[in-house]
């Protein structure tokens, strides 16, 4: 399957691999009782990665993700919302397995989705407390009325530390088919907003789209939408957040 994985893309993996961190060290084992108090704190990454393999391999990986999705979504913003498109990834990479004719589930892709949930974990960001906007009548109109900060320098969480102020556009949502339709809005929106903003800052705006397809392409959302579960609400005001 190498072969078949242009030249180019074997330099940007070499160049890229400089950048990767060793995996962290254990702390200590994460356990039920301990867990919220790990939350957020990424010196528990390996714990957290530890503590997430033992409960998939305890119980379906669907459940483990449907356990586990509320109380990672209002934190979907830490690690610059690359944890929530990992398991984005990951999930999508197992449902991809369940349709070969085999149907089998191998380990490295649950061990992705611990990895994802754990990383997810380790940098939970919890964004709040900030001055609501009017509210708008479209995502495209939401987002327009975003200030820009002031101070452009500095990553990601030092940026979203500067936000003051959010348009007030979801908290009407009550019905999880409503939440769906307004986080695909929001997709699209921020997809759009790309062509003509991606200039200014090209990494950190494409999350802006790819980080909300996430949540929204979750089998867990798909799942939830079934059954009418407040998960889905959740799933729509946490991506708008950010």
């Amino acid at each position: 399957m190498l072969s078949l994985v242009p030249a180019s893309s074997h330099r940007w993996l070499d160049l890229y691999a400089r950048k990767l961190e060793e995996f962290p060290s254990r702390v200590e084992p994460i356990t039920d009782d301990s867990w919220l108090s790990a939350l957020g704190d990424p010196r528990r990454a390996a714990d957290w990665i530890g503590y997430l393999e033992r409960e998939i391999a305890e119980r379906p990986w669907r459940e483990a993700l449907t356990r586990r999705w509320p109380r990672l979504l209002p934190g979907m913003y830490g690690g610059s919302t690359h944890p929530v498109v990992r398991v984005g990834h990951a999930v999508r990479t197992l449902l991809s397995g369940e349709t070969t004719l085999s149907g089998e589930i191998t380990e490295p892709r649950l061990a992705e989705l611990a990895h994802g949930l754990g990383y997810w974990a380790a940098r939970h960001r919890h964004v709040a407390g900030h001055a609501p906007l009017p509210g708008a009548d479209s995502a495209a109109a939401a987002l327009d009325t975003v200030p820009p900060i002031a101070l452009r320098n500095g990553g990601f969480s030092a940026r979203l530390d500067r936000v003051r102020a959010l348009p007030v556009w979801a908290a009407a949502v009550t019905e999880p088919s409503d939440a769906y339709r307004h986080l695909a809005e929001l997709v699209r929106a921020a997809t759009h907003r790309y062509a003509t903003h991606g200039h200014g800052e090209e990494t950190m705006l494409v999350h802006a789209a790819t980080a909300r397809n996430a949540v929204l392409r979750e089998e867990v959302f798909e799942r939830a939408l079934a059954h009418g579960d407040a998960s889905c609400r959740r799933s729509s005001r946490a991506a708008w957040s950010r």
